[in-house]
Protein backbone atom coordinates (compact mmCIF):
# COMPACT_ATOMS: atom_id res chain seq x y z
CA UNK A 1 0.00 0.00 0.00
CA UNK A 2 1.48 3.63 -0.97
CA UNK A 3 2.63 5.70 2.07
CA UNK A 4 0.67 8.34 2.71
CA UNK A 5 2.64 11.51 3.51
CA UNK A 6 2.27 14.45 6.06
CA UNK A 7 2.81 16.92 2.83
CA UNK A 8 1.89 16.09 -0.32
CA UNK A 9 4.62 16.47 -2.97
CA UNK A 10 4.44 19.74 -5.53
CA UNK A 11 5.74 18.35 -8.77
CA UNK A 12 5.20 21.89 -10.62
CA UNK A 13 7.10 23.77 -8.40
CA UNK A 14 10.12 20.98 -8.16
CA UNK A 15 10.35 21.07 -12.01
CA UNK A 16 11.96 24.55 -11.98
CA UNK A 17 15.00 23.19 -10.30
CA UNK A 18 15.43 21.20 -13.24
CA UNK A 19 16.94 23.16 -16.34
CA UNK A 20 15.79 20.04 -18.82
CA UNK A 21 12.11 21.11 -18.14
CA UNK A 22 12.75 24.47 -20.01
CA UNK A 23 13.94 22.09 -23.02
CA UNK A 24 11.77 21.66 -26.14
CA UNK A 25 11.48 18.28 -27.87
CA UNK A 26 10.62 18.46 -31.84
CA UNK A 27 8.79 21.62 -30.34
CA UNK A 28 7.20 19.90 -27.61
CA UNK A 29 8.06 20.06 -23.87
CA UNK A 30 10.02 17.12 -22.87
CA UNK A 31 7.99 14.52 -20.87
CA UNK A 32 10.80 12.33 -19.26
CA UNK A 33 9.40 9.29 -18.36
CA UNK A 34 12.77 7.31 -18.41
CA UNK A 35 13.70 8.21 -14.65
CA UNK A 36 14.29 4.38 -13.89
CA UNK A 37 17.31 4.50 -16.55
CA UNK A 38 18.37 7.66 -15.17
CA UNK A 39 17.20 10.99 -13.56
CA UNK A 40 17.24 14.57 -14.07
CA UNK A 41 19.73 17.12 -12.54
CA UNK A 42 18.40 19.62 -10.57
CA UNK A 43 20.13 22.99 -9.94
CA UNK A 44 20.81 22.70 -6.45
CA UNK A 45 23.59 19.25 -7.13
CA UNK A 46 24.78 21.45 -10.52
CA UNK A 47 25.67 24.64 -8.87
CA UNK A 48 27.49 22.94 -5.87
CA UNK A 49 29.31 20.86 -8.23
CA UNK A 50 30.71 24.24 -10.90
CA UNK A 51 30.92 25.91 -6.48
CA UNK A 52 33.15 22.43 -5.33
CA UNK A 53 35.27 22.36 -8.51
CA UNK A 54 36.24 26.20 -8.30
CA UNK A 55 37.28 26.19 -4.89
CA UNK A 56 37.66 23.16 -3.03
CA UNK A 57 38.86 21.03 -5.43
CA UNK A 58 41.76 18.91 -4.66
CA UNK A 59 42.84 15.23 -3.81
CA UNK A 60 41.73 14.06 -0.60
CA UNK A 61 42.68 12.63 2.60
CA UNK A 62 47.11 13.15 2.16
CA UNK A 63 47.25 16.79 1.40
CA UNK A 64 47.66 19.13 4.47
CA UNK A 65 46.60 22.31 2.61
CA UNK A 66 43.56 24.48 2.54
CA UNK A 67 42.31 23.07 -0.53
CA UNK A 68 42.90 19.42 0.14
CA UNK A 69 41.33 19.67 3.24
CA UNK A 70 37.74 21.50 1.82
CA UNK A 71 37.87 18.24 -0.54
CA UNK A 72 37.99 15.71 2.20
CA UNK A 73 35.62 17.31 4.49
CA UNK A 74 33.25 17.69 1.13
CA UNK A 75 34.17 13.54 -0.22
CA UNK A 76 33.48 12.45 3.81
CA UNK A 77 30.50 14.34 4.40
CA UNK A 78 29.13 12.37 1.23
CA UNK A 79 30.31 9.51 3.20
CA UNK A 80 28.25 10.06 6.48
CA UNK A 81 24.94 11.31 4.40
CA UNK A 82 25.23 7.84 2.71
CA UNK A 83 25.39 6.53 5.74
CA UNK A 84 22.15 7.89 7.34
CA UNK A 85 20.46 7.69 4.12
CA UNK A 86 20.35 3.74 4.25
CA UNK A 87 20.67 4.07 8.52
CA UNK A 88 24.20 1.99 8.72
CA UNK A 89 25.86 1.41 11.80
CA UNK A 90 28.86 3.37 10.56
CA UNK A 91 30.19 5.92 8.01
CA UNK A 92 33.22 3.11 7.70
CA UNK A 93 30.96 0.41 6.31
CA UNK A 94 30.13 2.66 3.54
CA UNK A 95 32.28 2.52 0.17
CA UNK A 96 32.44 4.70 -2.92
CA UNK A 97 32.58 2.74 -5.87
CA UNK A 98 31.45 4.17 -9.75
CA UNK A 99 28.06 2.55 -9.62
CA UNK A 100 25.49 0.37 -8.29
CA UNK A 101 27.38 -2.10 -10.79
CA UNK A 102 31.04 -1.80 -9.51
CA UNK A 103 29.91 -2.51 -5.92
CA UNK A 104 27.88 -5.87 -6.85
CA UNK A 105 31.22 -6.47 -8.90
CA UNK A 106 33.25 -5.95 -5.84
CA UNK A 107 30.87 -7.83 -3.89
CA UNK A 108 31.22 -11.09 -5.80
CA UNK A 109 35.02 -10.79 -6.53
CA UNK A 110 36.09 -9.78 -3.29
CA UNK A 111 33.81 -12.20 -1.00
CA UNK A 112 32.47 -14.81 -3.51
CA UNK A 113 35.87 -16.10 -5.01
CA UNK A 114 37.37 -16.93 -1.61
CA UNK A 115 33.83 -18.50 -0.28
CA UNK A 116 32.46 -20.19 -2.63
CA UNK A 117 32.93 -23.41 -4.06
CA UNK A 118 31.49 -26.74 -5.42
CA UNK A 119 28.81 -27.82 -3.21
CA UNK A 120 27.69 -24.12 -2.56
CA UNK A 121 24.82 -22.98 -3.88
CA UNK A 122 24.21 -19.07 -5.32
CA UNK A 123 20.67 -17.89 -5.44
CA UNK A 124 19.60 -15.19 -7.41
CA UNK A 125 16.08 -14.35 -8.98
CA UNK A 126 14.38 -14.23 -12.58
CA UNK A 127 13.75 -10.74 -11.67
CA UNK A 128 17.34 -9.06 -11.60
CA UNK A 129 19.20 -6.75 -13.26
CA UNK A 130 22.07 -7.67 -15.25
CA UNK A 131 24.55 -6.36 -12.73
CA UNK A 132 23.41 -8.57 -10.01
CA UNK A 133 23.30 -11.63 -12.64
CA UNK A 134 25.72 -11.61 -14.24
CA UNK A 135 28.71 -11.31 -11.88
CA UNK A 136 27.14 -14.35 -9.77
CA UNK A 137 26.97 -15.79 -12.87
CA UNK A 138 30.43 -16.19 -13.60
CA UNK A 139 32.12 -16.50 -9.92
CA UNK A 140 29.57 -19.30 -9.71
CA UNK A 141 30.96 -20.83 -12.64
CA UNK A 142 34.31 -19.70 -11.82
CA UNK A 143 34.00 -21.41 -8.35
CA UNK A 144 32.35 -25.00 -9.54
CA UNK A 145 29.42 -23.30 -7.14
CA UNK A 146 25.60 -24.10 -8.31
CA UNK A 147 23.81 -21.50 -9.97
CA UNK A 148 20.22 -21.34 -8.94
CA UNK A 149 17.22 -19.10 -9.66
CA UNK A 150 13.64 -18.01 -7.52
CA UNK A 151 11.20 -18.00 -10.48
CA UNK A 152 8.60 -15.42 -10.62
CA UNK A 153 4.70 -16.00 -11.04
CA UNK A 154 2.80 -14.50 -13.86
CA UNK A 155 2.21 -11.31 -11.99
CA UNK A 156 5.82 -10.51 -11.82
CA UNK A 157 6.47 -11.56 -8.27
CA UNK A 158 8.76 -14.01 -6.19
CA UNK A 159 7.39 -17.19 -5.71
CA UNK A 160 9.07 -18.03 -2.45
CA UNK A 161 7.69 -21.48 -2.29
CA UNK A 162 10.71 -22.81 -4.48
CA UNK A 163 13.11 -21.68 -1.73
CA UNK A 164 12.32 -25.29 0.21
CA UNK A 165 13.61 -27.18 -3.07
CA UNK A 166 16.20 -24.90 -3.84
CA UNK A 167 18.01 -25.63 -0.23
CA UNK A 168 18.35 -29.46 -1.17
CA UNK A 169 20.65 -28.75 -3.83
CA UNK A 170 23.60 -27.96 -1.68
CA UNK A 171 24.82 -25.34 0.79
CA UNK A 172 23.36 -21.67 -0.09
CA UNK A 173 25.67 -19.22 0.52
CA UNK A 174 24.96 -16.00 -1.28
CA UNK A 175 20.98 -14.88 -2.07
CA UNK A 176 21.21 -11.98 -4.39
CA UNK A 177 18.26 -9.97 -5.26
CA UNK A 178 16.74 -6.58 -6.23
CA UNK A 179 14.71 -4.77 -3.49
CA UNK A 180 12.76 -2.80 -6.80
CA UNK A 181 12.46 -4.87 -10.07
CA UNK A 182 13.98 -2.10 -12.82
CA UNK A 183 11.71 -3.58 -15.19
CA UNK A 184 8.62 -3.98 -13.49
CA UNK A 185 8.49 -1.79 -10.57
CA UNK A 186 7.50 -5.35 -8.44
CA UNK A 187 8.95 -4.27 -4.86
CA UNK A 188 10.37 -7.79 -3.51
CA UNK A 189 10.24 -9.39 0.18
CA UNK A 190 13.96 -8.74 1.51
CA UNK A 191 13.53 -8.79 4.79
CA UNK A 192 11.75 -12.19 4.19
CA UNK A 193 15.06 -14.07 1.69
CA UNK A 194 17.34 -11.91 4.27
CA UNK A 195 16.13 -14.16 7.07
CA UNK A 196 15.96 -17.40 4.85
CA UNK A 197 19.29 -16.64 3.34
CA UNK A 198 20.89 -16.34 6.99
CA UNK A 199 18.68 -19.69 8.10
CA UNK A 200 20.91 -21.31 5.69
CA UNK A 201 24.25 -19.77 6.45
CA UNK A 202 23.96 -17.58 3.67
CA UNK A 203 24.74 -13.93 3.22
CA UNK A 204 21.77 -11.27 1.55
CA UNK A 205 23.32 -9.34 -1.02
CA UNK A 206 20.55 -6.55 -2.16
CA UNK A 207 20.84 -4.10 -4.88
CA UNK A 208 18.99 -1.06 -4.08
CA UNK A 209 19.57 0.88 -7.30
CA UNK A 210 16.26 1.43 -8.49
CA UNK A 211 14.75 1.24 -4.84
CA UNK A 212 17.06 4.23 -2.94
CA UNK A 213 15.69 6.86 -4.70
CA UNK A 214 11.79 6.11 -4.18
CA UNK A 215 11.23 4.95 -0.63
CA UNK A 216 13.27 4.56 2.33
CA UNK A 217 16.19 2.28 2.76
CA UNK A 218 17.03 0.55 6.30
CA UNK A 219 19.55 -1.64 5.98
CA UNK A 220 19.10 -2.87 9.22
CA UNK A 221 15.49 -3.53 9.10
CA UNK A 222 16.04 -5.43 6.06
CA UNK A 223 18.56 -7.30 7.78
CA UNK A 224 20.67 -7.87 4.49
CA UNK A 225 24.84 -8.14 4.70
CA UNK A 226 25.56 -6.15 1.02
CA UNK A 227 23.62 -3.39 -0.54
CA UNK A 228 23.95 -1.18 -3.48
CA UNK A 229 23.07 1.80 -5.02
CA UNK A 230 23.79 4.79 -7.66
CA UNK A 231 23.81 8.60 -7.65
CA UNK A 232 22.96 8.89 -11.22
CA UNK A 233 19.09 6.99 -10.12
CA UNK A 234 18.93 9.86 -7.52
CA UNK A 235 19.09 13.04 -8.60
CA UNK A 236 22.86 12.79 -8.62
CA UNK A 237 25.94 12.96 -10.83
CA UNK A 238 26.70 9.76 -13.15
CA UNK A 239 30.34 7.70 -12.16
CA UNK A 240 29.67 7.47 -8.32
CA UNK A 241 27.64 4.75 -6.28
CA UNK A 242 27.97 3.41 -2.92
CA UNK A 243 28.17 -0.03 -1.00
CA UNK A 244 27.45 -0.57 2.24
CA UNK A 245 28.59 -3.79 3.72
CA UNK A 246 28.94 -5.46 7.19
CA UNK A 247 31.91 -4.23 8.89
CA UNK A 248 32.97 -7.91 10.08
CA UNK A 249 32.38 -9.31 6.27
CA UNK A 250 34.28 -6.08 4.58
CA UNK A 251 37.41 -6.87 7.23
CA UNK A 252 37.84 -10.18 6.42
CA UNK A 253 37.67 -9.54 1.85
CA UNK A 254 40.53 -9.09 -0.08
CA UNK A 255 40.81 -5.69 -1.93
CA UNK A 256 38.98 -5.42 -5.35
CA UNK A 257 41.19 -2.89 -6.91
CA UNK A 258 44.90 -2.13 -6.11
CA UNK A 259 46.98 0.86 -6.05
CA UNK A 260 47.38 3.97 -4.26
CA UNK A 261 44.74 5.01 -1.23
CA UNK A 262 44.15 1.23 -0.73
CA UNK A 263 47.59 0.18 1.24
CA UNK A 264 48.68 0.93 4.82
CA UNK A 265 52.32 0.56 3.23
CA UNK A 266 54.23 -1.11 0.58
CA UNK A 267 57.88 -3.09 0.18
CA UNK A 268 59.42 -5.23 -2.25
CA UNK A 269 58.10 -8.33 -0.04
CA UNK A 270 55.51 -7.35 1.09
CA UNK A 271 52.09 -5.22 1.04
CA UNK A 272 49.59 -4.60 3.66
CA UNK A 273 45.27 -3.37 3.11
CA UNK A 274 44.65 0.47 4.69
CA UNK A 275 41.84 0.33 6.92
CA UNK A 276 37.98 0.87 6.29
CA UNK A 277 36.74 1.68 3.90
CA UNK A 278 39.73 2.81 2.13
CA UNK A 279 41.06 -0.89 1.36
CA UNK A 280 38.11 -1.05 -1.19
CA UNK A 281 38.80 2.87 -2.60
CA UNK A 282 42.02 2.46 -4.97
CA UNK A 283 42.98 5.30 -6.54
CA UNK A 284 41.93 8.98 -6.73
CA UNK A 285 37.93 8.95 -6.25
CA UNK A 286 35.19 10.81 -8.09
CA UNK A 287 35.51 13.65 -5.55
CA UNK A 288 33.19 15.49 -6.98
CA UNK A 289 31.25 13.52 -7.83
CA UNK A 290 30.49 11.66 -4.74
CA UNK A 291 30.02 15.68 -3.60
CA UNK A 292 27.08 15.65 -5.81
CA UNK A 293 26.06 12.54 -4.36
CA UNK A 294 25.58 13.91 -1.18
CA UNK A 295 24.03 17.11 -2.16
CA UNK A 296 21.63 14.96 -3.95
CA UNK A 297 21.11 12.83 -0.94
CA UNK A 298 20.00 16.37 0.70
CA UNK A 299 17.73 17.42 -2.23
CA UNK A 300 15.28 14.43 -1.84
CA UNK A 301 15.66 13.98 1.74
CA UNK A 302 14.25 17.64 1.84
CA UNK A 303 11.38 16.40 -0.48
CA UNK A 304 10.72 13.44 1.83
CA UNK A 305 10.85 9.93 0.10
CA UNK A 306 7.62 9.09 1.52
CA UNK A 307 6.16 11.88 -0.72
CA UNK A 308 8.28 11.10 -3.59
CA UNK A 309 6.63 6.92 -2.76
CA UNK A 310 3.08 8.41 -2.89
CA UNK A 311 3.38 10.81 -5.52
CA UNK A 312 4.54 8.23 -7.72
CA UNK A 313 1.94 5.97 -7.23
CA UNK A 314 -1.11 8.16 -8.27
CA UNK A 315 0.48 8.44 -11.50
CA UNK A 316 1.20 4.57 -11.64
CA UNK A 317 -2.32 4.23 -11.04
CA UNK A 318 -3.53 6.73 -13.90
CA UNK A 319 -0.79 5.11 -16.16
CA UNK A 320 -1.91 1.98 -15.47
CA UNK A 321 -5.41 2.94 -15.12
CA UNK A 322 -5.22 4.28 -18.72
CA UNK A 323 -3.43 1.91 -20.48
CA UNK A 324 -5.63 -0.58 -19.76
CA UNK A 325 -8.27 1.16 -21.74
CA UNK A 326 -6.29 0.65 -24.75
CA UNK A 327 -6.80 -2.00 -27.31
CA UNK A 328 -3.95 -4.59 -27.32
CA UNK A 329 -1.80 -3.73 -24.81
CA UNK A 330 -0.80 -5.52 -22.62
CA UNK A 331 0.79 -4.28 -19.16
CA UNK A 332 3.49 -6.37 -17.34
CA UNK A 333 3.94 -7.22 -14.05
CA UNK A 334 1.99 -6.87 -10.17
CA UNK A 335 -0.89 -4.67 -9.48
CA UNK A 336 -0.62 -0.71 -8.87
CA UNK A 337 -0.46 -1.19 -5.15
CA UNK A 338 2.69 -3.89 -5.17
CA UNK A 339 4.74 -1.97 -7.44
CA UNK A 340 6.44 1.20 -7.67
CA UNK A 341 6.54 4.02 -10.68
CA UNK A 342 7.03 1.61 -12.63
CA UNK A 343 5.51 0.15 -16.22
CA UNK A 344 6.49 -1.44 -19.10
CA UNK A 345 4.41 -2.58 -21.97
CA UNK A 346 3.65 -4.09 -25.08
CA UNK A 347 1.39 -2.67 -28.06
CA UNK A 348 0.33 -5.51 -29.96
CA UNK A 349 2.33 -6.26 -33.51
CA UNK A 350 4.86 -2.53 -33.04
CA UNK A 351 7.83 -2.89 -31.79
CA UNK A 352 8.96 -1.36 -28.47
CA UNK A 353 11.77 0.87 -30.56
CA UNK A 354 9.28 2.16 -32.71
CA UNK A 355 6.56 2.77 -30.12
CA UNK A 356 9.34 4.94 -28.53
CA UNK A 357 10.66 6.95 -31.65
CA UNK A 358 6.94 7.77 -32.41
CA UNK A 359 7.04 8.56 -28.89
CA UNK A 360 10.06 10.89 -28.96
CA UNK A 361 8.35 12.82 -32.15
CA UNK A 362 5.57 13.95 -29.37
CA UNK A 363 8.37 14.70 -26.74
CA UNK A 364 7.42 11.98 -24.63
CA UNK A 365 11.00 9.97 -23.60
CA UNK A 366 10.13 6.61 -22.79
CA UNK A 367 12.65 3.03 -22.83
CA UNK A 368 12.60 0.45 -25.04
CA UNK A 369 14.30 -2.49 -24.81
CA UNK A 370 15.47 -5.45 -22.60
CA UNK A 371 16.39 -2.78 -19.79
CA UNK A 372 19.07 -5.03 -18.88
CA UNK A 373 17.17 -8.10 -17.81
CA UNK A 374 16.83 -10.87 -20.51
CA UNK A 375 16.26 -13.70 -18.31
CA UNK A 376 13.30 -11.86 -17.15
CA UNK A 377 12.29 -11.11 -21.14
CA UNK A 378 12.34 -14.67 -21.48
CA UNK A 379 10.24 -15.52 -19.08
CA UNK A 380 7.82 -12.80 -19.90
CA UNK A 381 8.23 -14.55 -23.75
CA UNK A 382 9.19 -11.18 -24.82
CA UNK A 383 12.02 -10.30 -26.69
CA UNK A 384 11.90 -6.55 -25.10
CA UNK A 385 9.25 -4.03 -23.42
CA UNK A 386 8.31 -0.26 -23.51
CA UNK A 387 9.06 1.20 -20.19
CA UNK A 388 7.52 4.42 -18.51
CA UNK A 389 8.87 5.42 -15.14
CA UNK A 390 8.10 7.98 -12.96
CA UNK A 391 10.05 10.70 -10.31
CA UNK A 392 9.42 13.65 -8.57
CA UNK A 393 9.13 15.88 -11.48
CA UNK A 394 6.45 13.74 -13.56
CA UNK A 395 3.39 15.05 -13.62
CA UNK A 396 -0.37 13.65 -14.43
CA UNK A 397 -0.40 15.50 -17.66
CA UNK A 398 2.48 13.86 -19.17
CA UNK A 399 0.84 10.64 -18.33
CA UNK A 400 -1.82 11.53 -20.15
CA UNK A 401 0.39 12.77 -23.19
CA UNK A 402 1.56 9.19 -23.05
CA UNK A 403 -1.47 7.56 -23.85
CA UNK A 404 -2.29 10.07 -26.46
CA UNK A 405 1.22 9.36 -28.15
CA UNK A 406 0.27 5.11 -28.01
CA UNK A 407 -2.85 5.85 -29.50
CA UNK A 408 -0.93 7.89 -32.56
CA UNK A 409 1.49 4.91 -32.46
CA UNK A 410 -1.78 2.43 -32.65
CA UNK A 411 -3.22 4.14 -35.17
CA UNK A 412 0.05 4.53 -37.60
CA UNK A 413 0.75 0.96 -37.67
CA UNK A 414 -3.02 0.05 -37.95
Amino acid sequence: MAVTPATKLDARRLRADFPVFDELVNGKPVAFLDSAASTQKPRQVLDAMREFYEHSYANVHRGVYTLAERATAGYEGAREKVRAYVNAPSSREVIFTRGATEALNLVAYAWGLDNLGPGDVVVITELEHHSNFVPWQFIAKKTGAEFAHIPIDDLGELQLDALDEIATRGNVKVVANNLVSNTLGTVNPVEKLATWAHEQGAIMVVDAAQAAPHRKIDVQALGCDFLAFSSHKLCGPSGVGALWGRRELLEEMQPFNFGGEMIRSVALDRTSWNELPYKFEAGTPAIAEAYGFGVAIDYVSEIGLDAIEAHEHELVVQAMDALAEIPGLRIFGPPAERRTGIVSFELENVHPHDVAQILDWEGVAVRAGHHCTQPLMTRLGVAATTRASFYLYSLPEEVDRLVAGLLKVRKTFA
